[in-house]
């Protein structure tokens, strides 16, 4: 049976880009979900929580 010990830790740098392209994507997808979310809405809803179609925009990039 052959065993591998790996006792290299990770640099920051790569650790730091990785972290950083995790953050965007997770971004992109919370605001993804939201412009969804709020577009399946009516615009009698939308009126109802004090937003218009033209909002959705903005407030999905928040």
């Amino acid at each position: 049976m052959t065993t591998y010990t790996n006792t290299r830790t990770a640099s920051g740098l790569h650790t730091g880009f990785f972290s950083s392209l995790v953050s965007i994507v997770a971004a992109w997808n919370d605001a993804r979900v939201t412009r969804s979310a709020l577009s399946r809405l009516s615009d009698r809803e939308l009126d109802d929580i004090g937003l218009c179609r033209g909002d959705i925009e903005e407030i999905a990039r928040r």
